[in-house]
């Protein structure tokens, strides 16, 4: 197994003053860039006597020069501040890490006698200095944060193995994933979640990956099936048709059912295989579930069928179940829902292979219509808008560690994307006046 590379900025004790050490020094530095040149000839030529150097520098040019040097090095920190943001955020981010082992006492000391002004005369004082510091490296790439320390079976090593909450917290970032490797446990963190919602017009689906935000995707052929939960104004809705128009750009074949006749309904005017009566959407699960069935046997018997590969491989597309409001439909079905349970169990057991994925949408993932481990054969998990603490605990594990907040923005939620490290998670912008079915009709026409 390969080491993480060490890249990045090592974060040493004396980084806990980082912030104030790079302005104080940036901007003495640039002023005196800007201040020396209006009196460099003075300065070369003068005896540096102290009546001299007042006359000139105490006097209407010098008072001008010292005007004209402190209003371009205020500007230059303008620009600084403007254009290169994110190097500052950088430093802060630095500074908080030091400060971070450093208020902890996260790091190893020892005792050292000072030495005496005066080289012959022993001194019996002694001070504490730091003699070891644990190994942190921060970098800054492609809008993540990697964070890499060594792990060194020390002391510290379970604090150390478990930031995850302090990063988030005191960066005010959201972890992407957390990854152990060779004496280093790498946290990679989105800074900044929102600036990294895409719009509907971004959203790609390409070699079994949906593009959801920068740098975030739903890859469906390796974490199959889709979980979103989220009350009434969180968004779900608009969620749900943003996956339908992007996955209709695609060759896959889509099956809507829709239990209360609402948003998903509608599309029945300008795509087929949209289903709300409760008949046709038992019947379409069973037909869903046979043909999973029958591809299965039939890639078998393709001549270029190789064992581990998939559908895509075959040239097979893929086909998509999204079911909206899925708890209501089960209450309507009433007995008859342990069946279908079942079939939809084994859909979500068996279908990545084949290429048969499941969308399923709920207020809240009831145990009682998600049990018997089918709830946790979904791979991504979404939860949008307001949730309860019990509703987080369904979707998401009831021995979870996150901390979670609400934030009046429709679409934002949490998401799980298959790796068990959850973070915060913001639905594709739909513009103001976008027409989904006008949309989706010129697709599937």
């Amino acid at each position: 197994m390969k080491p993480f590379k060490k890249r990045g900025k090592r974060i040493r004790e004396k980084d806990a003053s980082l912030v104030f050490q790079f302005v104080f020094i940036s901007l003495v530095g640039i002023w005196l860039l800007f201040f020396l040149p209006f009196h460099l000839s003075f300065l070369l030529s003068t005896t540096w006597e102290l009546e001299e150097l007042q006359a000139h520098f105490i006097s209407k040019y010098g008072l001008v020069a010292l005007c004209i040097s402190l209003v371009l090095t205020a500007a230059c920190a303008f620009v600084y501040y403007r254009y290169c943001y994110n190097h500052f955020k950088q430093l802060i981010h630095r500074q908080k890490l030091a400060k971070m082992v450093l208020e902890n006492s996260w790091y190893e000391t020892k005792q050292v006698t000072q030495e005496s002004f005066f080289k012959d005369i022993p001194s019996n004082k002694s001070k504490e200095k730091i003699s070891h510091f644990p190994k942190i490296y921060y970098r800054f790439e492609k809008g993540l944060f990697y964070i890499q320390v060594e792990i060194t079976l020390g002391k510290f090593q379970e604090p150390l193995l478990n930031l995850e909450t302090k990063l988030e917290s005191g960066l005010y970032c959201e972890l992407v994933s957390k990854e152990l490797r060779d004496s280093y446990v790498e946290y990679t963190l989105f800074y900044d979640m929102i600036a990294n919602r895409i719009s509907i017009d971004e959203v790609i689906a390409q070699d079994g990956s949906l593009k959801l935000m920068e740098s975030f995707y739903w890859e469906y052929d390796k974490l199959p099936h889709m979980l979103i939960a989220g009350g009434t104004g969180g968004g779900k809705s608009y969620f749900i048709l943003t996956l339908i128009e992007a996955l209709l750009k695609t060759d896959a074949k889509l099956y809507i059912l829709d239990p209360k006749n609402a948003d998903l309904a509608d599309l029945a005017t300008v795509m087929p295989d949209v289903y709300y009566k409760k008949e046709d959407m038992t019947a379409c699960i069973d037909q869903f579930y046979e043909d999973m069935m029958k591809r299965n046997e039939e890639m078998k018997q393709m001549p270029n069928y190789k064992t581990g590969e998939n559908y895509a491989y075959l040239g097979l597309p893929a086909r998509f179940l999204i079911f909206d409001e899925y708890t209501s439909f089960m209450e309507m079905v009433g007995k008859e829902s342990v069946k279908v349970m079942s079939k939809l169990k084994q859909i979500v057991m068996l279908g990545r292979q084949s290429g048969f994925f499941l969308i399923l949408a709920c207020q809240r993932p009831d145990a009682k219509y998600l049990g018997d481990g089918i709830r946790d054969q979904f791979n991504f998990r979404v939860g949008l808008g307001r949730i309860s603490e019990l509703g987080y605990g369904m979707l998401f594990g009831s021995d979870v560690q996150k901390q979670f907040f609400l934030k009046q923005i429709k679409g934002r939620g949490y998401v799980d994307k298959g790796d068990n490290v959850i973070s915060e998670f913001y639905t594709p912008f739909v513009p103001k006046g976008h027409d989904f079915l006008k949309e989706i009709g010129k697709l599937t026409n």
